[in-house]
């Protein structure tokens, strides 16, 4: 699992990040929607920096900044930005959610997340992964009020997250006019539930486009919408 993960494009050093590459972030940022020509775009809590990266592949932004608390996450970011194509318009700052906030009067046409959000009641052993991984470390309520005051106002905020949150999310943004413009609900087989929900926000209320996505019909038998939405970035697609 530490091995470097190859893209089509670039590749993720992940030896240091407690958090690795998974299937989340690249739906993420394969999904999210650059149509509106974003010239600024946050990456909250950047990890490895995948979404960061895949973003500045799929757009022309001039500027994507990322932030990230971790002390190895960050230095990991740093260099995964810096052997990156697209390294003169990627920066990752180490700070707190919070800190930032404080700190950047700067608005951002596009803000995406792959928050830390199991609140289920277990811990594990290992104290950088639960920090990475557990609610405590960025509660809903900070991610909102992050989006609510570093959103441009006709930006959108994405974000990924446990099917069963979607409704508390959806709730939360609603109460800084923030209102859900497009939901991808994702299974992993035909047979399985809906494990998560993909959510664009913006600041405007418009009908709201709900949309499907299966990834496997057996075990790495792809489903064509999956191949479609990830082949310009997974080498084997």
């Amino acid at each position: 699992m530490n091995k470097p993960f190859k893209f089509k494009q670039f590749t993720v050093n992940q030896d240091l990040c407690t958090m690795k590459i998974g299937t989340d972030s690249v739906l993420l940022g394969a999904w999210t929607s650059v149509n509106h020509q974003p010239n600024t775009i946050l990456d909250i809590g950047a990890g490895t920096g995948v979404l960061s990266l895949i973003l500045a592949q799929r757009s022309d932004a001039q500027l994507i900044e990322a932030i990230e608390i971790d002390d190895n996450a960050f230095e990991q970011c740093t260099e995964n930005f810096e052997n990156s194509p697209w390294n003169d318009r990627l920066f990752c700052y180490h700070a707190s959610l919070l800190e930032f906030v404080e700190e950047v009067d700067d608005a951002f046409d596009l803000i995406i997340c792959n928050p830390p959000f199991y609140s289920e009641d277990y811990k594990t052993n290992n104290e950088a992964r639960d920090l990475a991984r557990f609610n405590d470390a960025m509660p809903f309520e900070h991610l909102i009020y992050a989006a609510a005051n570093l959103l441009s106002e006709n930006g959108i905020f994405s974000v990924v997250l446990p099917f069963k949150e979607e409704s508390r999310l959806i709730d939360l943004a609603s109460k800084v006019d923030l209102y859900p413009k497009r939901i991808l609900h994702v299974k992993g087989d035909t047979n399985s539930d809906i494990k998560r929900s993909l959510i664009e926000f913006q600041f405007k209320k418009s009908e709201t486009h709900i949309a499907k996505l299966t990834i496997e019909n057996g075990r790495h038998n792809y489903t064509q919408d999956y191949i479609n939405l990830t082949k310009a970035f997974y080498l084997k697609m």
